[in-house]
Order: C-alpha cells, then structure tokens, then sequence
C-alpha cells in the first residue's frame, strides 16, 4: 500500500524502530514509501501571514517544504505520524507542521482525498504522555477529514531504544500485530464517521451563510459542496 509516514523527529531511535515494525507488519515496500523527517524535510516554523487562507497555500513562504509533503500524502493510502513524547506533547517540529496545514480543515478548504484515508499515529515515551502527543496530532487530521484513525502509544521505560527490555518488547510487537491486522482489513474499505459528516456539514451551512473567507466560500463553490456534491463522494 502506498504509505506516507512523517517522523517528529530526524534521530532513527525508539520512534523510528516503533514504525519499522509497522512497516514490516503490514508488508509495506520501499517503492511505495515515502518517508518525511523533521525538522530536516520541514524546518520553519509558521509566521501567521493567513496567506495560506487568504490566498492560498501556494502563497505560503515555506510552501517549497508543503508542497511536496501535501501532494505525497494526496497519493498515498495510509498516513503514518510517528513523535516522540516531548514534555507530555507532540515534538514542536510536528507541531510546526500541522500548523502549515490549518488551510485544510473542513472549515476552510478540506483536501477531498482525506474523507477516505487511513491514518496511524504513533507516539513513544520514556514512561508517560503518549496520550495527549496522539491527542495534537489525531485531532488535526479529524478535522483534515479522516474517519479512520489507528493510534499507538507505547511506554518503553528505557532511555533508548537498546535499553528497552525483551518482556516489553514482546508486548509492543504484539500490541503491534494486532493493530497491523486491524489496518489490512480496513484500508480498502472507507469509512466517515458521524462526527466528520456532521462537522462538513455544519461548514457548509457557515459557508452558505457567511463566508467570511471569499478564497474559501469560491473553493466550495468550486467543488459543488454548497450544493448535492460531497468530497467523500467525488474524489
């Protein structure tokens, strides 16, 4: 399956084994990998010029870094998120990151291929924050407009990848497995869930209504959204 992953960090430790497992449970090649490290792959942070509202996100100044990164995950069929715990959160390279796509929120200009992605996201601590790192990343890609959303957290109890011992590692690739499993089965079936659905159309009514954001109301319009046509139905 064509695969996007993103690393919240550029050192190959914990975090980059984690996913190496996925990869291998899930039968993932190369030729269908691409892989994104951070800040290497995306190293500004955003400065809040609302170009990327305004006027599009080819106007942003880092959109040399976004570009690439957003038609890769257009093509792809599973997205991989992979941080760190960093002081109970997401790395700030991950952060950064996902503040440069706000644009595509379903409140302004949602990516229409999102509605039938696959997303996994992985976070690995020293002993505890796994939960809300997966929090600040699962919740960007909700409102991206993907249903489906794998998560695993893992607490190694070890400084590094080496120190982890043999009893916790058989329980991460076991606990590895069977998400793995869950992911083949459902990848080639799309799924919106209730909360997608309701929040696009609830944009939809404010976009109808309002349209505080001419770039945004003109891209629905565009689509058809303000009318019968639906993004998980015209892809």
């Amino acid at each position: 399956m064509k695969t996007v992953v993103i690393y919240g960090v550029e050192h190959k430790g914990s975090t980059y084994n984690t996913v190496q497992l996925f990869k291998n449970q899930l039968n993932i090649c190369d030729d269908e990998l691409t892989e994104y490290f951070l800040p290497r792959d995306m190293p500004h942070f955003c400065v809040g010029c609302n170009n990327c509202f305004m006027k599009g996100e080819v106007f942003c100044p880092h959109q040399e870094y976004i570009t690439p990164i957003k038609n890769s995950m257009r093509n792809a069929e599973l997205l991989i998120f992979a941080s760190p715990v960093y002081v109970f959160h997401v790395t700030a390279q991950m952060k950064a990151l996902l503040d440069h796509f706000a644009f595509q929120f379903i409140a302004h200009r949602p990516n229409k291929s999102m509605f039938s992605k696959t997303a996994l996201v992985i976070s690995i601590g020293a002993g505890g924050g796994m939960n809300s790192a997966i929090k600040d990343i699962s919740g960007s890609l909700k409102y991206w407009g993907i249903s489906r959303i794998f998560t695993f957290g893992f607490a190694i109890f070890a400084a590094n990848w080496e120190g982890i011992t043999g009893k916790n590692k058989q329980k991460m690739e076991k606990k590895i497995r069977k998400i793995s499993y869950k992911i083949k089965s459902k990848i080639n079936k799309p799924k919106l869930s209730l909360n997608v659905r309701l929040f696009f159309f609830i944009n939809r009514i404010m976009q109808k209504k309002f349209g505080y954001i001419p770039n945004d109301k003109e891209y629905w319009e565009k689509n058809g959204w303000l009318g019968k046509n639906r993004p998980w139905k015209n892809k």
